[in-house]
């Protein structure tokens, strides 16, 4: 599938689950929230780490994380911070918890209606410090050197060209600015009809590269002190595997080598 059909998966994908979290006005409780993009299963990637977090909304958290970038990012009273993937924008709240009334949070987001669920959802908190611009990551509608922190959780692992996104991301963060991101990456070699069906692309699994290739590309772009927070395994049921998989090839999945992980990953702009 080329870019531009993965981005097209992803942005009807998304926008399906924000207009259905709008209609139900609830969260929702999975990688996929109820929309089907892990085929007609859903499983957790995160489970409840948010619950006792400062700034935490159950509004904004449509269950699309697989980590608590915030928690390592090392932010500050005062920080420009940015969220690349903000979704309904869980984690720019918690952000604006942290960095305060002279802060600033923006959320970066793909997908219309996820930027609108957004604004609604900071409209009825009244922060004048947070906003939510629709743009692509590979491409950020957004000025050179101006945030301090960058975060994202479960996004970047969709993006097709992560050298791109991160490029743009060394691009936009100020001198001696950092980012600290969750993602998914994978260990050996993801099985075939994983790695290539557009519905797990979306539910955050296929789109992954190997964790070497992710770290290898942070370091092309110039970032230093370069760090792993957090490394968690994530485990896809069996009733997930099997719309994928032969038994056999289960089985090898599951004994082998190959593993799929939660990583937290943090680097510096000089």
């Amino acid at each position: 599938m080329k870019a531009e059909d993965l981005k097209l998966v992803v942005q009807e994908k998304y926008g399906a689950i924000a207009n259905q979290s709008l209609l139900l006005n609830q969260p929702q409780s999975s990688c996929c929230g109820t929309s089907g993009c892990c085929g007609e299963l859903e499983f957790s990637m995160i489970g409840d780490e948010y619950k006792n977090i400062k700034g935490y909304n159950p509004d904004a958290d449509l269950g699309l994380g697989c980590g608590l970038p915030t928690q390592f990012a090392d932010l500050k009273i005062g920080d420009h911070v940015l969220d690349l993937g903000s979704g309904a924008g869980n984690d720019c709240f918690v952000a604006r918890a942290i960095v305060g009334e002279t802060g600033k949070v923006t959320g970066l987001d793909f997908t219309e209606a996820m930027v609108a669920k957004a604004t609604g959802n900071n409209q009825k908190l009244g922060f004048t410090n947070v906003e939510f611009v629709q743009g692509d990551i590979e491409e950020m509608p957004l000025p050179d050197n101006n945030f301090d922190v960058i975060v994202s959780n479960c996004v970047l692992n969709l993006v097709p060209d992560k050298n791109k996104a991160f490029a743009q991301m060394m691009r936009v963060l100020k001198s001696g600015g950092h980012f600290c991101v969750s993602d998914v990456v994978i260990k050996g070699e993801l099985p075939e009809a994983l790695r290539k069906d557009a519905e797990m692309y979306v539910g955050c699994v296929a789109g992954a590269v190997s964790m070497n290739q992710y770290i290898d590309i942070i370091n092309s772009k110039g970032f230093k002190n370069v760090t792993i927070h957090k490394l968690k395994v994530i485990s896809i049921p069996d009733e997930v595997l099997d719309n994928y998989l032969s038994k056999s090839e289960m089985e090898d999945f599951k004994n082998g080598d190959t593993g799929i992980f939660s990583i937290t990953v943090s680097g510096y702009k000089q």
